[in-house]
């Protein structure tokens, strides 16, 4: 499995992955979520920053569906989505994970043919990174 490689500004992030968190810099002086995490803020131009937790739900902005050629590592696990999940407290905040059908299922567990722009999901975590998952009605 490919794991992500922590920059400074990007590392509590992981770390709160880790933990089974999600969180999201914020700027300390605006208030402004951001992602990706970064030194400064775009609106106000503050240095100042937090990691504010959020809910982990939203809904599929945009998705993918990766099939071969792949990158070794992922070539054998295709076809498996990619999804652009917008976050509910923080609209203008999208991350990108997989939707699968628990924490820990495999990338292609997801039906390709239930996955639809607006799919309500909510975050979880497995060995220290971010997955989605169906939100139950």
């Amino acid at each position: 499995m490919l794991r992500p490689v922590p920059d400074t500004d990007g590392a509590p992030f992981w770390e709160y992955a880790a933990q089974g968190e999600l969180r999201v810099q914020a700027c300390a002086a605006c208030g402004e979520p951001r992602f990706p995490p970064r030194p400064c803020c775009p609106h106000c131009q503050s240095f100042d920053s937090e990691w504010r937790p959020v809910s982990g739900r939203g809904r599929v902005w945009s998705y993918v569906v990766a099939h071969p050629p792949l990158l070794p590592d992922y070539a054998a696990q295709a076809p498996y989505n990619v999804v652009v999940v917008e976050l509910d407290e923080a609209p203008r905040i999208r991350l990108v994970g997989n939707l699968v059908t628990g924490a820990g299922q495999p990338l292609g567990s997801f039906p390709v043919e239930n996955l639809r722009i607006g799919v309500r999901v909510r975050a979880v975590f497995h060995d220290g990174l971010v997955q989605w998952v169906p939100e139950r009605s």
